[in-house]
């Protein structure tokens, strides 16, 4: 999927409003949403019957390819909605002739808000099964009866589609990276560790719909979403689903987007486990110490010489590995009594 990660954020209120032009689809909104906060102004076509499955598609200009995931995903899904995210192209336009509600973001605000608004508008919307595919054709709209399937018959809260081994025909440095995530991720919960963490085809109930809270507005929403899953001690489930990378995905390269995300998941990890994250830290510095300690000790009665630039730094890592684990032990303390 075509993003950028942007580093600067416009805060206010919520603004939703009609574009107010009558050559346009009614089925068109024109939403700036610079900051998450609900809002009762986001034109939400009236339900005539209870809906089951409606599909959210993030996007950024796709317009090459939007229709046809659009049309595709139609056969599936009761109803579409397009979150285009500032598109500088037709994607808003085409999106709306294939026959999905579109939203417009005033301006290109990232990936994460752009599945923050998805977030809102199927939450007015009460579905039964809400999915997220790329707008990109890098997901196939023809996987959506699998992977709703658990959904609809009640045994999974998010289903998960999977990208996984050679046969998945993901380039090996991209499985390599995903699979780094998929660890950073795991480290962040006790749950354990999922095949594919950052896959963005993937399905929510309408439980995981009240109880989950996307806040992150970049890449590495996907991360987040799951620990509030996990959490929340909701059923998971992973599917496998066909993907191409023969086309072109986001404007960052793997290494910026990889860093990106993992730089966020680090944060994640420090908030959702201190202890883990400064204990491990703290014990990784106080081992170099160690280390550090018995080489000096060994060249100074070897050579009866002592190293003070080697000292400086073995006491250097042992106050750093001290503090970490005080700090991770003081946060624990807090974040048990935060949540009594």
């Amino acid at each position: 999927m075509t993003y950028h990660n942007p580093a600067d954020a416009i805060w206010g209120t919520t603004l939703l409003y009609h574009e107010g032009n009558f050559a346009s689809p009614p089925w068109r909104d024109f939403a700036a949403v610079p900051d998450y906060v609900p809002a009762s102004g986001l034109d939400v076509p009236p339900k005539s019957k209870p809906l089951s499955v409606l599909a959210a598609i993030p996007a950024f200009n796709e317009g090459p390819t939007i229709g046809s995931v659009v049309l595709r995903a139609k056969q599936y899904a009761e109803e579409v909605v397009v979150i285009d995210d500032g598109s500088k192209d037709d994607t808003a336009e085409i999106a709306a002739l294939a026959g999905a509600h579109v939203i417009q973001h005033a301006r290109n605000l990232g990936k994460g808000t752009a599945i923050r608004t998805a977030w809102l508008f199927a939450r007015e919307r009460h579905p039964e099964a809400l999915v997220l595919l790329d707008g990109d054709h890098q997901h196939d709209p023809k996987d959506i009866p699998r992977i709703v399937e658990p959904i609809l018959a009640g045994t999974a809260d998010v289903v998960l589609g999977v990208r996984w081994g050679k046969t998945s025909g993901m380039p090996f440095y991209r499985r390599i990276g995903k699979r780094a995530l998929d660890y950073a991720t795991a480290a962040a919960t006790k749950n354990g560790l999922l095949t594919d963490s950052q896959c963005g085809f993937r399905v929510f109930s309408s439980r995981a719909l009240r109880v989950i809270e996307p806040t992150d507005n970049g890449l590495s929403i996907e991360s987040q979403m799951l620990l509030e899953a996990q959490e929340r001690n909701l059923r998971i489930h992973e599917v496998n689903i066909d993907a191409r990378y023969d086309i072109e995905g986001s404007t960052l390269s793997p290494g910026r987007h990889g860093t990106s995300v993992l730089g966020r998941v680090v944060t994640l990890i420090s908030e959702k486990r201190p202890l883990f994250f400064f204990g491990v830290s703290g014990a990784v510095m106080l081992l170099i110490a160690a280390a550090l300690g018995v080489i000096l000790l060994q060249a100074y009665y070897s050579t009866r010489t002592f190293a003070i630039g080697y000292a400086f730094i073995v006491v250097l890592f042992g106050i750093v590995g001290i503090v970490s684990i005080f700090i991770g032990i003081t946060l624990n303390a807090l974040k048990r009594i935060a949540a009594k």
